[in-house]
């Protein structure tokens, strides 16, 4: 899974990136095998290699089953922070969380959680016509 954390629009790269670092630390406090900064693609020739990390991104390392833990400390983790979203991202889809009502929000989740979590994962039953 990708997070990616967009700050205020009065927010600065170093604020964003303390910012993502106290959500990297939350985020291992999980049931989660890792959660590391995302490397840029785009690094220019003679960059330092801290430059090489994508401000705001972090890539997390789970379990079908920590998943909901995951969206859910995103959610109540978001509310009280200078963030505007929280962007992620699971194969294909992706799900952008704002701070918006915790009714709002638990529905998108739900409903993301409905396509990704261990239910999604069932086998298929078998075609009683072979």
């Amino acid at each position: 899974m990708r997070l990616v954390l967009t700050g205020q629009r009065d927010g600065d790269q170093e604020e964003l990136d303390e910012l993502t670092l106290r959500l990297r630390e939350r985020l291992l406090e999980l049931d989660v095998d890792d959660v590391e900064p995302v490397r840029s693609e785009d690094v220019p020739d003679g960059a330092k290699p801290v430059d090489a990390i994508a401000v705001g991104a972090l890539a997390v390392t789970l379990a079908p089953i920590a998943l909901r833990s995951v969206l859910d400390l995103v959610r109540t983790w978001i509310e009280n922070r200078p963030v505007r979203t929280v962007a992620l991202t699971l194969g294909e889809d992706s799900l952008e969380l704002e701070a918006v009502s915790a009714a709002d929000q638990q529905r998108l989740i739900d409903a993301f959680l409905a396509a990704h979590g261990p239910e999604a994962d069932d086998p298929p039953q078998p075609d009683p016509a072979h």
